[in-house]
């Protein structure tokens, strides 16, 4: 869309875009941010989650070990109890004091129980001679002793079945309950210190996770300066950013766009010049002519006629300069309004030539079509004239004189083909690949002498690529010129 605008609308529009992302340098501070908090949070999430890992596991096994330790005091002190006929109340002063001792040093309480649910001992001796049903009890006394760890409440109770030896059979329930709270006060100093690691650690990752988003974002803001320096003239250092392949390839990307615009901008400059100088030459000439009738006084009418005529040619060519320019104009309005219709190309062709056969005659060029098969297409008439016209009128324009111009027409299921050959001057393989370029002279010094704007091609290749067809050149210095055109034959909008 840019290029049929004009190519320095590329520039700006290029120029326009990349100060729209400068502006954007905000962008690359939120993208430091947003680097530096996903570290932050990458190393804080594990970070947290092995904090609880560890003290769970340590809760967990504190509470094992400690679990272990009273099941196996209960265990010896149930054995003791077995030989003893405890449940008369004759338990032995030993045994007693074990079991206070077994309170003692787990900070708990030890009860015992008959197969009849009473309380026939309790180191708090607050519940003798009461009945304590619970479902620990229960599956103890069925000879399944238990252990539980009531967290909420901070502390475990074991159960361990008492078994008489004489009878080998269940006599009671040793019941224990015993504090968590020594734990616990463990587990809240690991919590203290771990709480005061993960704040060094915390701001060393802070710190950390900016130097790393900056160091991620530098090479982005480099390539943002070079880009900035773009905005505001072309500089001639590129950039060669290579941190990250990415980088690599933004650098890369960059330098092929700068160099491109470098080209355009000097073609921008080259078509201001063109446009300036061939506008320029046909007034200057003319106001040469008047300014040498005003100085001669009393001239003969026959210097003003050939004056006059002399400023009509100039006229004439000033005339054919704007219209070439409204030509170009229109084709870069209209390119996105192709009027396609059905057209016979053999005819359209013929009905260029015919206008262009007196041309050819005035230099006794021999003008030929040649068709090879009737050929029906969807094109724009009058773009597509247009284009055949500048390629044929070249061809007559740059030609010797009794040369040669020859047209022909060809096609396959899905392409037709217009060839242009003549046999004229030819042109070097030095100048080939500009002749599409607005105002491109190859010979400036016979093209001033033959006449025309250095549009024509220019004009030629933009109608045939709104018909999504391509144009080439074959030629060498006197040997002739041959433009081949190869256009779909239905268009595809």
């Amino acid at each position: 869309m840019c290029r049929r605008n004009g190519e320095w609308v590329i520039i700006l529009g290029v120029r326009a875009y990349l100060k729209k992302f400068i502006l954007g340098k905000s962008v690359l501070k939120s993208l430091r941010f947003r680097i530096t908090l996903l570290i932050i949070l990458v190393g804080t999430i594990p970070m947290l989650i092995l904090e609880t890992v560890i003290l769970n596991s340590y809760e967990k096994r504190a509470v094992d070990v400690r679990t272990a330790d009273i099941q196996n005091q209960c265990t010896i002190l149930c054995n003791q109890l077995g030989d003893l006929s405890y449940q008369q109340g004759k338990t032995s002063d030993i045994v007693g004091t074990e079991l206070v001792q077994l309170s003692n040093i787990y900070s708990g309480r030890v009860m015992l129980i008959n197969k009849e649910f009473r309380i026939l001992e309790d180191t708090y001796g607050m519940d003798v001679g009461k009945t304590i049903v619970s479902g620990n009890v229960v599956r103890c006394l069925s000879g399944k002793g238990t252990n539980q760890y009531d967290a909420g409440n901070r502390y475990i109770e074991v159960t361990s079945p008492i078994i008489g030896n004489e009878s080998e059979q269940i006599e009671g329930v040793m019941l224990v309950s015993v504090s968590t709270d020594s734990i616990e006060d463990s587990l809240a100093v690991l919590k203290e210190r771990a709480a005061a690691i993960e704040a060094v650690a915390g701001l060393l990752l802070f710190i950390a996770a900016f130097l790393i988003g900056w160091g991620i974002v530098r090479p982005f803001q480099r390539i943002t300066g070079g880009i900035e320096a773009v905005t505001e003239g072309y500089e001639d250092n590129y950039l060669y950013e290579n941190a990250y392949t990415e980088t690599m390839h933004l650098s890369d990307a960059f330098n092929k766009m700068l160099g491109r615009l470098k080209v355009l901008d000097k073609s921008r400059q080259e078509f201001v010049s063109n446009v300036s100088h061939e506008l320029k030459t046909p007034l200057t000439s003319m106001k040469v002519l008047a300014d040498s009738l005003l100085a001669q006084e009393g001239a003969p009418v026959e210097l003003y006629r050939e004056f006059m005529g002399d400023m009509s040619q100039e006229i004439e060519r000033e005339n054919e300069i704007i219209n070439d320019f409204l030509a170009l104009v229109k084709l870069d309005k209209t390119a996105n309004t192709m009027n396609i219709r059905t057209e016979n190309m053999n005819e359209l062709i013929e009905r260029v030539l015919k206008r262009l056969r007196p041309i050819a005659a005035q230099r006794n060029i021999e003008l030929v079509f040649e068709s090879f098969r009737p050929v029906t297409a969807e094109v724009d008439e009058i773009k597509l004239s247009l284009a055949i016209t500048n390629l044929v009128e070249n061809a007559i324009k740059y030609n010797n004189e009794n040369g040669w111009v020859h047209v022909s027409l060809n096609a396959d299921h899905k392409i037709f083909n217009i060839e242009v050959a003549d046999s004229g001057i030819g042109i070097g393989p030095e100048d080939a690949e500009h002749i599409f370029e607005r105002f491109y002279r190859v010979d400036k010094s016979h093209s001033r002498e033959i006449g025309g704007t250095g549009l024509g091609l220019s004009i030629a290749r933009s109608a045939i690529v709104m018909h999504r067809g391509a144009i080439k050149v074959y030629s060498q210095p006197g040997e002739g010129t041959t433009f081949t055109v190869r256009i779909p034959l239905i268009y595809v909008s």
